[in-house]
């Protein structure tokens, strides 16, 4: 990531081409072979629960609960590589993580399946990172989560029979830790001169063309005089 500028990377596609495909691919496999992976959940304080930390996110239980979670998990996986380079590769995975280990602590004995909790770590993550960052483009960004996905915070509660709201909490939870203990690199924002903390009005050169009213001071510039010096050159004629 420059100094100045956010940066175009092939991670911005790659990025959310894989973490979609992941999830599409296994869907295919149980659809074509018959097979349920609801088993590789999450399964809360059970030691064989613990698979799902790793496999859970992959899993999903119809074609409706896949489709939900696709264009979050693309849009919001663009966003981390895009405006959080530096450190999105280690979010995606330690917070994935850390969401499914609490998820596990806390939730209910069932299976708990789906990518809804990364998706809303990358939301709270991408969110919060952006409020403490203070970086203009980034707030804009937070403001446009909020827009787009700010309805997702209803299902941190549990206020719908058969979804995880306790992996959905899990996963907002981690992605306001990640976002107040990871240091990520923003642009610097440019200032003016006048904006510096050192900055002296005595010493700018543009203010130095008002009185202390605020009246335009005319100046005038006399040129020199130039003297002119007129010399002769003789040259001697061929017929001497």
């Amino acid at each position: 990531m420059g100094s100045d500028t956010f940066k175009f990377s092939n991670a911005v596609v790659l990025a959310p081409l894989v973490a979609v495909l992941s999830i599409w691919i296994v869907f295919w496999v149980e659809v074509q072979f018959g097979v349920n992976l609801n088993d590789y959940g999450v399964y809360p304080r059970r030691l064989s629960g613990l698979k799902g930390v790793l496999f859970s996110p992959f899993i999903h239980g119809s074609i409706t609960h896949l489709y939900n979670n696709t264009i979050p998990l693309a849009v919001l996986t663009a966003f981390l590589f895009y405006f959080y380079q530096s450190a999105a590769l280690r979010i995606l995975l330690f917070g994935t993580l850390a969401s499914g280990l609490l998820t596990w602590a806390i939730a209910r004995p069932s299976y708990h399946i789906g990518a809804s909790g990364v998706i809303y770590l990358l939301a709270s993550f991408i969110f919060f990172k952006g409020i403490f960052a203070k970086h203009y483009r980034l707030v804009a960004l937070s403001l446009i989560v909020v827009f787009i996905y700010g309805s997702m915070i209803w299902y941190i509660f549990p206020v719908k029979d058969g979804i995880s709201w306790e992996g959905h909490l899990a996963g907002f939870v981690m992605g306001l830790i990640m976002a107040l203990v990871t240091k990520v690199k923003v642009p610097e924002v440019r200032k003016y001169d006048w904006e510096r903390e050192d900055y002296k009005e005595e010493d700018d050169p543009f203010l130095k063309h008002f009185d202390e009213d605020g009246n335009f001071i005319e100046t005038t510039t006399e040129e020199p005089e130039q003297k002119i010096e007129i010399k002769y050159h003789y040259k001697k004629s061929s017929d001497d």
